[in-house]
């Protein structure tokens, strides 16, 4: 049983709502209230409109560094400050980098608002940019780098996989960025990206919690109001080529099992379109009766496990499939079989129970992101980067729910094609082999 957390509204027809309250600064800083007084805390999101896909060839890695750069200090609070004083309030915060934004959290005591708001101001307006905390924070992210993607199966799957499918945009790179790009990334342009991207016209803020709105609000225009407009960012080239054949990738890394990973073109978070994919990526492996779970997992025993999802961008990104070989198979023989399932998925109808199941596997996921504060304040900023409109988070079950039969065939037929998939199979190396 899912229990709405408090604020969570219901209407006539069962959707998901929330009482938000949206201010926008002079200086173009978007604000988003909520208020939820279950629990006498508060989360705050800010959300730059800055990620790996408005960075540029050559120059890549920048939004994911400034993700570490932003904890060095400003003009009122120096250098390890942030986390001290955060900590010290009771609070805890955090960072993380995506293709279409880079987005700070803090969750912390209702009290501490005016501190956090303090603390969040003074490094939008004044964040300390020093050729040493820039060679600092360099070696930390190549270092997270040889980690996450140069040392690790899946990493250098997913990279291997971006790099093939996408061509013309800059989806293509990884979020970290190349490891040649990072070497030279200068402070002329540190100082450029954090003066187009972290400015408060590029920024929304979300509050939720136990707060009052017209306090909170009067509290933002307190501390940001006076932090002047940067310029407007740069246009990004979002045109990809269409691809016409299929590609083949092979990676070789130390691992037990073979495994694949699939990526077909898919469509932007706002295409109408994507409800039905998204009610497609349920069917095929959204529990132990999906289509892909049944045949490849339970029935034939030729995967381990599978997985299928649409990522949701502010460009069109890709549907995402992916298995691990069981013992003794073959990643060819695993292909073949996500085949058959996805020819026969395009050509019989989809049957009722299965349409509705996959929509209430949606409508559970997608409500308990809702059930705390820190959720509330995630996804509100989220929809209001990526969808272009908080508000457009109160409209995705609705889609869910209009979702046809014949919808769902529609759109594995047309998106869901060889022609328009890169596949990335992993070859184990042998004991005796070493890293390519």
């Amino acid at each position: 049983m899912v229990v709405l957390g408090a604020g969570l509204g219901l209407t006539s027809a069962h959707a998901v709502t929330l009482e938000v309250r949206a201010h926008t600064l002079r200086n173009g800083l978007r604000v988003l209230v909520h208020e939820d007084h279950s629990a006498p805390v508060v989360s705050s999101y800010i959300y730059f409109r800055g990620g790996s896909r408005n960075e540029r060839w050559g120059e890549t890695g920048l939004a994911h560094l400034f993700e570490h750069m932003m904890f060095n200090g400003g003009k009122k609070f120096g250098p390890g400050v942030f986390d001290d004083v955060i900590e010290g309030n009771g609070g805890s915060t955090n960072g993380f980098t995506t293709r279409d934004y880079t987005a700070y959290l803090n969750n912390f005591p209702r009290e501490a608002l005016p501190v956090v708001l303090d603390l969040e101001s003074d490094r939008m307006a004044h964040l300390t940019i020093t050729a040493e905390n820039l060679e600092q924070e360099r070696g930390i992210v190549m270092e997270e780098r040889r980690l996450r993607i140069d040392n690790a199966v899946a990493g250098s799957m997913y990279e291997a996989l971006y790099l093939h499918a996408f061509v013309a945009t800059s989806y293509r790179w990884p979020v970290i960025g190349f490891m040649a790009d990072l070497e030279r990334i200068d402070l002329e342009a540190a100082r450029r990206f954090f003066g187009t991207y972290y400015a408060p016209n590029n920024a929304t803020l979300v509050l939720a919690g136990d707060l009052d709105t017209t306090e909170a609000i009067a509290l933002v225009e307190q501390y940001f109001g006076g932090i002047p407009r940067g310029p407007r960012p740069a246009p990004v080239v979002s045109r990809e080529p269409p691809q016409r054949g299929e590609r083949h990738v092979v990676v070789r890394k130390h691992a037990e099992l073979p495994s694949v990973l699939i990526g077909y073109h898919g469509v932007a978070a706002t295409h109408a379109d994507r409800p039905a994919l998204d009610v497609a990526a349920q069917i095929l492996a959204g529990g132990r009766s999906a289509r892909l779970t049944e045949q490849l997992v339970r029935k034939r025993e030729l995967a381990a496990n599978v997985a299928a999802d649409l990522s949701w961008g502010i460009d069109s990104d890709l549907f995402l499939v992916s298995a691990q070989a069981r013992p003794g198979r073959r990643v060819s023989d695993v292909v073949t079989a996500i085949d058959e399932v996805m020819t026969e998925f395009g050509a019989t109808p989809v049957a009722a129970e299965e349409l509705a199941r996959a929509k209430r596997q949606l409508r559970v996921g997608y409500i308990k992101a809702l059930k705390r504060v820190g959720g509330k304040a995630r996804q509100l900023g989220f929809y209001d980067v990526v969808f272009g409109n908080h508000r457009a988070m109160f409209d995705v079950e609705p889609a869910w729910q209009a979702v046809s039969a014949a919808d769902v065939q529609r759109v594995v037929r047309t998106h869901l094609r060889r022609e328009r998939r890169t596949i990335v199979e992993l070859a184990p190396l042998t004991g005796e082999e070493e890293n390519p």
